[in-house]
């Protein structure tokens, strides 16, 4: 098993930060996670790209910290955007209620 990894921030060309989450988003990993995405949506009208792509499974922890991070956005007059190709992560969002909670995305803007 691996651990959720969150890759270092870097900017995309449209000024939002990218982060790419890697590994499993679960509750082992959910508070770690939770605190450096907290320092990402700290700042005034952050804009943030969450790249899921990478990400091999998601639990209720996981889906917990992705709202968490939106609610923090949105508090802060910002945006959150998630990147994935999975049918199963859509699907997930779906089943929970919160497809049209999130804007996803298949690629980096």
């Amino acid at each position: 098993m691996s651990r959720a990894a969150l890759v270092p921030a870097d900017r995309s060309g449209d000024g939002a930060t990218v982060v790419t989450l890697r590994g499993e988003i679960d509750l082992l990993a959910a508070m770690a996670l939770a605190e450096r995405l907290d320092t990402l949506t700290a700042a005034p009208r952050p804009d943030l790209v969450l790249d899921l792509r990478p990400v091999t499974f998601i639990d209720c922890a996981g889906l917990g910290i992705l709202c968490r991070v939106r609610n923090r956005a949105l508090a802060r007059q910002g945006r959150l955007r998630l990147v994935t190709e999975s049918t199963r992560f859509r699907r997930l969002l779906r089943v929970t209620g919160l497809s049209e909670v999130f804007e996803v995305q298949p690629r980096l803007p």
